[in-house]
């Protein structure tokens, strides 16, 4: 069966388009878009190395898994890729990374990469969330433990990734509370 879609991706307006309705969304990106930073890792939503940030029409964002989720759930949703962190001049060319992959850059979070892309993704989610809802400083470790629980590595950097999300929360102004 096929159906017609509409979303926005980084910012940039995508469809309509007909898509067969079993198209995982990180098949689309990959196949169709030619977004390949985000990573396909197990294939069943364990591993979340394909995470992606939906920007609800409230203001916040969540984390969803693109392996198992078929690209007709994005239909009429803003998504944020790892592509859309950074950002680029009139030509197309990177200027300044984000806050979260500056930081995991100075702390050297990752190995080979594989995992990066969810990690940014839950990490800027975890951001967003804790402007609006600042956590106090004794909380930072569960909360972070909370958000990225779930991420796999196979390289085993999570104690870098780690580091890093606790550097990036105490240094960036609002996001604890006394």
């Amino acid at each position: 069966m096929m159906s017609t879609i509409a979303l926005s991706i980084n910012n940039k307006a995508i469809g309509p388009i007909e898509t067969s309705d079993d198209i995982m969304m990180i098949e689309f990106l990959h196949e169709h878009l030619n977004m390949t930073g985000t990573k396909f890792g197990c294939g069943v939503g364990v591993c979340h190395a394909c995470t992606v940030i939906v920007d609800n029409e409230d203001g916040s964002s969540e984390s969803v898994r693109t392996c198992i989720n078929g690209v007709s759930r994005f239909n009429g949703k803003k998504i944020r890729t790892i592509e859309g962190h950074a950002k680029e001049n009139e030509f197309g060319e990177i200027i300044k990374l984000s806050p979260v992959q500056e930081t995991f850059i100075e702390n050297f979070s990752f190995q080979c990469g594989w995992c990066t892309s969810g990690f940014v993704n839950e990490t800027t989610v975890l951001v967003e969330r804790l402007k609006l809802m600042p956590i106090r400083v004794s909380e930072i470790e569960t909360v972070i433990e909370k958000a990225l629980g779930d991420h796999v590595c196979r390289c085993t950097g999570y104690v870098k990734y780690y580091k890093a999300v606790k550097e990036l929360i105490l240094s960036t102004e609002g996001l604890t509370r006394s």
